[in-house]
C-alpha cells in the first residue's frame, strides 16, 4: 500500500504518530514543516495525510486544499480544541480531526475508519508467523487457520495494530466490553493467557506490570 504523510512540527510528537502508524501495519514519511508537506504531495500520492493545522511556511488548511485535488483522504491531529476550529477543518473537507493530546489506540482507530469509508483498508497484520486478515476477520499461523474466539480475535488484532506500544489495561477493557464504569482485570487477563496458549506466545505478548500488555517487536 501507499504510504500515510505525517506532516507534524512537534518531532516527538511527530515520531510517536510514525511509531503508532508503522507498529499497526502502516508503512508512513514523516515531514516537519508545511513546505516540505507540499513538496512530497506534489511528489507522489499518498493513502491518507495525517496534518497538524498550525504547521510552520504552508499551513494544514492549505495542505487539505492539495490533497483534496487527488482524493487522499485528511485527518487533523492538533493542539486547535475550540469547536470553531473542529467544525472548520470538517467543513473544509477534512475526513476526521482528532485533539492532543491523544491515545495512540484512538489515532490508529480512526485511521482505519478513515481508510473503510475511503474503501482503502485492506492491511494484512503480521508477527511471530501470525497473519491476520481485518477484511476477511480471519488469523493463519504459519499457513494453517487458527480459530478464536471473538473478543481473542479482537484482542489479539488491537495487540497485533499496536506493536511494541504498550496497551493499558482500561483501554483494551473499554475496547472489548464497552463499558469502563464496571472495569475489571480478570476477563481481559484470562482473555489473555487464553490467546498466549493457542498462539504459543508465552514471551511475545509482554505483560507490563499494574499497566496492560504488550506485544513485542521482532527482532
Amino acid at each position: 500500500m501507499r504510504p500515510i504523510l505525517i506532516a507534524e512540527d512537534e518531532k516527538p510528537i511527530a515520531d510517536l504518530i510514525e511509531l503508532t502508524l508503522t507498529s499497526a501495519g502502516y508503512p508512513c514519511e514523516q515531514v516537519n514543516d508545511g513546505e516540505a508537506a507540499a513538496d512530497r504531495i506534489a511528489e507522489r500520492d499518498y493513502e491518507l495525510a495525517v496534518l497538524d493545522i498550525m504547521l510552520p511556511k504552508v499551513d494544514g488548511y492549505e495542505l487539505l486544499g492539495y490533497l483534496q485535488s487527488t482524493g487522499t483522504p485528511v485527518i487533523f491531529v492538533t493542539a486547535k480544541t475550540a469547536l470553531r476550529d473542529r467544525v472548520r477543518g470538517l467543513n473544509l473537507g477534512a475526513d476526521d480531526y482528532l485533539t492532543k493530546p491523544f491515545e495512540p489506540l484512538e489515532l490508529v482507530a480512526r485511521v482505519e475508519s478513515v481508510l473503510r469509508r475511503a474503501g482503502r483498508a485492506n492491511v494484512v497484520l503480521r508477527a511471530f508467523g501470525v497473519e491476520l486478515d481485518p477484511a476477511a476477520r480471519a488469523v493463519t499461523q504459519h499457513g494453517k487457520p487458527l480459530h478464536l474466539a471473538p473478543r481473542e480475535y479482537e484482542l489479539l488484532e488491537l495487540l497485533m495494530r499496536n506493536r511494541g506500544i504498550t496497551l493499558y489495561r482500561e483501554v483494551l477493557y473499554e475496547r472489548l466490553w464497552g463499558d469502563e464504569s464496571d472495569f475489571d482485570t480478570r476477563p481481559l487477563d484470562l482473555c489473555i493467557t487464553r490467546l498466549r496458549k493457542k498462539l504459543g506466545w508465552k514471551q511475545e505478548i509482554c505483560t507490563v506490570f499494574r499497566v496492560g500488555y504488550r506485544l513485542e517487536k521482532e527482532g
